[in-house]
């Protein structure tokens, strides 16, 4: 399909998780409806309707609401949603169906990762969906939309219930966490910053770079990143990606012998030094909020992938 008729670019809403241009709920429109690709936290639910009715989309258009995967800064408010959207179906991974129907499982394994404390600030409450209202996908299934197909890749290596959504007209694939992050605030012209991240407890860096290199090959020319935003020329993004998924285990390795923190720091100083290397203008300060947020995670994704045997 040409440029020119294309469907019109996805609708960006930010949630406000953690702070600005952090974390995207992307809306497609496909004739008379709308669907939602991630939900951000439990107490996003409020911008995120009204981001919907800023836009002009009416609680009654939106069809679906697709999780990329169940980690909560991507389907936290998908009860909250739910009940606000009557029409919608959630469209999810088959493994993250039943976290989504229960979630206590999936809010414990969370509470252990962030403390009881930081993950009542973080994420709020979370709601179970019916489970009548939820459709699961298979890999290089087709879900038809407005008209159009949204195609779902299966892909491993961040989350084992994750899945990434093909918009063949839009050109465009959503990719959740598999593809990286790549927050504006780091971006330069023709210098894109991708990081990997490796967040518990799924990481396995084989599996994860045969996801990136499928994303690449999708026949997309953009990635939506949930976190945050557009990034187009999937080839050297991906490149980038692989790269840094090797720096990542590189860095698990070297510091083995040391704490958790020190993995921690040497990540922060990885990152800080590629921006350097790019010639970022920004201060220290200014930059350091989001690596700093992401770097203890990692972190803690790596350890545990270490520690159930895994090695470079």
């Amino acid at each position: 399909m040409s440029a020119a008729a294309r469907p019109p670019a996805p609708l960006v809403i930010d949630t406000g998780y953690i702070g600005p241009e952090v974390d995207a709920v992307h809306v497609l429109f496909g004739g008379s409806e709308a669907a939602l690709i991630d939900t951000g936290v439990g107490s996003s639910a409020p911008a995120v309707l009204s981001g919907l009715a800023a836009a002009g989309v009416h609680v009654n258009d939106v069809r679906y609401i697709i999780l990329t995967h169940v980690h909560l800064d991507h389907a936290g408010g998908a009860g909250a949603l739910m009940r606000a959207l009557p029409r919608a179906e959630l469209v999810v991974h088959p493994r993250g169906a039943r976290h989504m129907i229960a979630p206590e499982r999936l809010i414990a394994g969370s509470v252990a990762v962030y403390g009881a404390e930081l993950f009542q600030q973080l994420y709020g409450e979370i709601l179970p969906v019916p489970a009548e209202r939820v459709r699961v996908t298979e890999d290089e299934g087709r879900l038809d939309f407005g008209g159009r197909a949204l195609r779902f890749l299966h892909t491993l290596g961040h989350a084992k219930h994750h899945h990434c959504v093909v918009d063949e007209a839009g050109g465009a694939v959503f990719t959740g966490d598999t593809f990286g992050l790549a927050y504006p605030a780091l971006q330069r012209p023709g210098h894109p910053f991708l990081m990997a991240t490796t967040t518990p407890v799924d990481f396995d860096p084989p599996a994860l770079r045969a996801s990136i290199r499928r994303i690449a090959a999708c026949g997309a020319d953009t990635a939506y990143l949930t976190h945050f935003g557009p990034v187009i020329g999937l080839a050297v993004a991906a490149a980038q990606l692989l790269n840094e998924v090797d720096a990542m285990v590189r860095l698990c390795a070297e510091t083995a012998h040391l704490d958790e923190s020190d993995l921690s720091d040497a990540i922060f100083a990885h990152w800080m030094g590629r921006l350097r290397a790019a010639g970022h203008p920004g201060e220290a300060a200014d930059l350091a909020p989001s690596l700093r947020f992401d770097a203890p995670l990692n972190a803690q994704g790596l350890r545990h992938w270490w520690a159930t045997g895994g090695r470079p």
